[in-house]
């Protein structure tokens, strides 16, 4: 397929070599012990073992830097061996150089039995080279009840999963105690306390109280150095929500009376870019809101001698402001010129995500990997899998919760759910109905995050959703989204800085045509009428 010269068939050989070496891979060097299960080895299609006697799997997983493998301790996993007799040949790569790799990896077409973990491949990377992997509707139907159950329960995870061509490829998972919303509102309440005023509930008093912060030195060092609004508009939609503007996945697309909207081109974003070009020009916003990185972000945030920011929109504020922590608090969300509230996030939680789980071509076992992955489908293990073992991270109580125990001293509580974990990656499904038994500490981290969400969760809106592409649409996108993507950021920029958008909005929109954003639409507007149609 990849040879079309005696020299190109050298360098791939070259490649494929070197692929080898890297991982180690069993089914490079043809070794026995990758061969089916020996004569007289029983498949079980229901109950435990899988195997009545051992088969090795090998599953390939990437890691964020220098994590490793110290997940591999996790007793449920080592119990989850034992009991199905279903031996793991973990081949664990870092981020940092899974890029080279992965393409000898396609290039070769040589893959272990199971991908596991979403950051392994993306969509495309997926739609590019799907004569590799298995559909995986038959093995869901057959050997995986608990993920059959748990699409059932969350039809979303089924919707997610489904390829153009109305197959499953990857599996899902559903992560536990997620919110619904993203950002929310921070404002410093020591400066409305110092200043009497009172939260702001909507986007005119919000002005009031920048005003105030501007003008009446809420630090009381002097000095007019309090910058009322600072972040990243350029980045993140979330300080135009009141204006009905969401934008959960970051494409400049939003649903609006249920339809598909590129939201850059709506009336909404005209008049919320005009409302923030009044705050900027009276000095209301941080000046260097298109020019900070986020060092300087974070030395306005973390300011040794007084606190200099007065709102933002942050995940939680603890993790953010530094000694000033205990000055901001999370207000409910922002409401617009038409009186209603619009919080960017997912009504039903942020918590799904695919291509968690993926069985090549390439393994023998099909059947076993399917009965192996649908083990990490229930609570239990959904938990253990995203913070640790039962015993070893997590404390399972007589009266039927589960909380997490305190991390060892000088290890935060994150670091130390990825040492004793899979985390993020791979399969796993927590039932809404069984978040009710997890016990979270309300003061820091997820729990925190949770009491947070209860200010805006209401009024989240429905996402335009992560849809899949073709691989036709996916040649076809990069040529439209990367002029398109980069005339809506400039223009945004000298628009809130400089105004003049409503002299220059019908040019704009011109301009936005003639460089395709019909056919971007069109394609979007496809690609999301495929997911909607999925039962």
């Amino acid at each position: 397929m990849y040879q079309k010269s005696k020299a190109k068939g050298k360098r791939w050989s070259i490649a494929f070599v070197s692929f080898c070496t890297v991982f180690g891979l069993i089914g490079c060097s043809g070794n026995s012990e990758n061969a089916p299960a020996k004569a007289g080895a029983e498949f079980n299609k229901e109950g435990l073992p899988i195997v009545s006697e051992p088969v090795t799997l090998d599953v390939l997983t990437v890691r964020w830097g220098n994590m490793g493998d110290t997940f591999k301790n996790n007793t449920w996993l080592q119990e989850l061996e034992k009991e199905t007799n279903v031996k793991i040949n973990w081949q664990v790569m870092s981020y940092n150089d899974w890029g080279e790799q992965k393409s000898i990896m396609l290039a070769s077409g040589t893959l272990p039995d199971i991908i596991f973990g979403d950051i392994v491949f993306s969509d495309s990377d997926i739609v590019n080279n799907l004569s590799y992997f298995l559909p995986l509707d038959d093995l869901i139907d057959q050997y995986m009840p608990n993920l059959k159950a748990a699409m059932e329960e969350t039809p979303e995870m089924r919707k997610l999963s489904t390829f153009p061509d109305g197959k499953i490829y990857s599996l899902p998972a559903r992560l536990p105690s997620r919110p619904k919303s993203t950002m929310q509102p921070v404002i410093n309440k020591a400066w409305l306390d110092q200043l009497g005023l009172e939260v702001p509930d909507n986007i005119d008093e919000l002005y009031e109280v920048f005003k105030a912060f501007k003008e009446k030195d809420p630090n009381q060092n002097g000095k007019a150095d309090e910058i009322p609004f600072s972040g990243s508009v350029d980045i993140s939609m979330d300080f135009l929500s009141p204006f009905g503007i969401t934008d959960l996945n970051n494409n400049s697309m939003m649903l609006k009376n249920g339809d598909p909207v590129f939201y850059p081109a709506s009336n909404e974003y005209k008049e919320a870019i005009k409302w923030v070009h009044k705050l900027y020009s009276e000095g209301l916003i941080d000046q260097e809101l298109f020019t900070q990185d986020s060092t300087m972000s974070t030395a306005k945030q973390q300011n040794p001698d007084v606190a200099l920011i007065g709102f933002s929109n942050q995940w939680i504020p603890d993790a953010v402001f530094g000694k000033w922590k205990d000055q901001y608090a999370t207000i409910p969300s922002i409401a617009g010129p038409d009186g209603n509230r619009y919080q960017t996030g997912d009504p039903v939680g942020l918590s799904l995500r695919r291509n968690e789980l993926l069985i090549t071509k390439s393994g023998k076992h099909p059947e076993v990997a399917a009965r192996w992955a649908d083990q990490f489908y229930t609570n239990e293990a959904s938990i253990q899998n995203f913070w640790g073992a039962i015993g070893t991270v997590i404390e399972k109580k007589d009266d039927g919760t589960y909380a997490l125990m305190s991390p060892p001293e000088g290890t935060s509580a994150d670091a130390w759910y990825w040492e004793q974990s899979v985390r993020d990656f791979g399969p796993k499904y927590v039932s809404p109905s069984f978040e009710k038994n997890i016990v979270l500490d309300e003061t820091t981290g997820d729990g925190l995050k949770l009491v947070i969400d209860k200010l805006g969760s209401e009024y989240v809106t429905d996402p335009f959703p992560n849809v899949m592409y073709s691989a036709e649409e996916f040649q076809e996108l990069p040529t439209l989204t990367t002029d398109i993507d980069s005339y809506v950021k400039t223009t945004r920029a000298q628009w809130i800085t400089k105004g003049n958008v409503d002299e220059e909005w019908d040019a704009y929109i011109k301009q936005l045509n003639t460089m395709g954003l019909k056919r971007l639409v069109e394609i979007r507007t496809e690609a999301y009428k495929r997911y909607t149609s999925v039962e």
